[in-house]
């Protein structure tokens, strides 16, 4: 049985630049599905986001949404069932909350704490806040399990967050809202099905302390900046990557 290699890829200031084009990664992606790897994309953005990008990239298998809120296999992707909601022609485990009822409690402390976040923004301000084109600005503006804190008056929301069930992480820029879940729990029931079919040797890269919890779920981890892991090799940047991997 042949081993099957997976990667977890971050998005935002791992593999995006402050463009957020899917260009300039192009060929790291294609360089590490020639050299046999699965490639999972795994971060903050939402579907539509990720689609955007899978699409633009050829990527066709399962790929993790909103910070583990969500895992989306293509129907009939494994050789057994797998259990889950249907969306669009994928099968969705759902592990966190969903964005109705984060929604509701960002409302209620969003004047106390000075909160700004994609469900009280404006398209415009959107645009403002992330520096994402508009195209992209309307994708991510379409959440299924999460919230993203742009800007806030005064600390304390977190505690209150929390308090009320939700959590609360630090990415790059921002902070993400979301259930009781993280990247590397999604990650790891992710991989515990790739396991049922063949041996998996599991890599991850990312940039933020959202990815932490992923870095801790794989055998190699690789981080870009400036963060520190103990299990995550520092990279310059995603192409650095192929000389460690490729």
């Amino acid at each position: 049985m042949s081993l099957k290699k997976v990667i977890f890829l971050d998005l935002d200031r791992t593999v995006l630049g402050d463009d957020y084009s899917p260009e300039p990664a192009r060929g790291v992606v294609e360089s590490l599905l020639r050299a046999g790897f699965e490639v999972v994309l795994n971060s903050s953005k939402t579907f539509s986001e990720q689609e955007y990008y899978r699409k633009a990239w050829g990527l066709e298998g399962p790929f993790i949404v909103e910070n583990g809120s969500g895992i989306f296999i293509p129907e009939g992707y494994f050789p057994f069932e797998v259990e889950g909601r249907k969306i669009a022609g994928y099968r969705v485990i759902e592990l966190g909350e969903r964005y109705e009822r984060i929604r509701k409690v960002l409302d209620g402390i969003a004047g106390e704490y000075g909160l700004k976040y994609y469900g009280n923004s404006s398209l415009e301000e959107v645009v403002t806040f992330t520096g994402l084109p508009e195209e992209l600005a309307r994708l991510a503006m379409k959440r299924m399990y999460s919230e993203t804190i742009f800007r806030w008056e005064k600390e304390g929301f977190s505690e209150v967050l929390v308090e009320k069930g939700l959590k609360v992480s630090r990415g790059s820029r921002f902070v993400n809202v979301t259930g009781d879940t993280d990247k590397g729990k999604a990650a790891k029931l992710l991989l515990d099905l790739y396991s049922k079919v063949s041996p998996v040797e599991s890599y991850a890269v990312g940039d933020g302390e959202n990815d932490f919890p992923l870095f801790d779920v794989v055998d190699h981890a690789f981080i870009v900046g400036d963060l520190s892991h103990p299990k995550a090799k520092g990279i310059r940047d995603i192409e650095e990557l192929l000389e460690v991997v490729g």
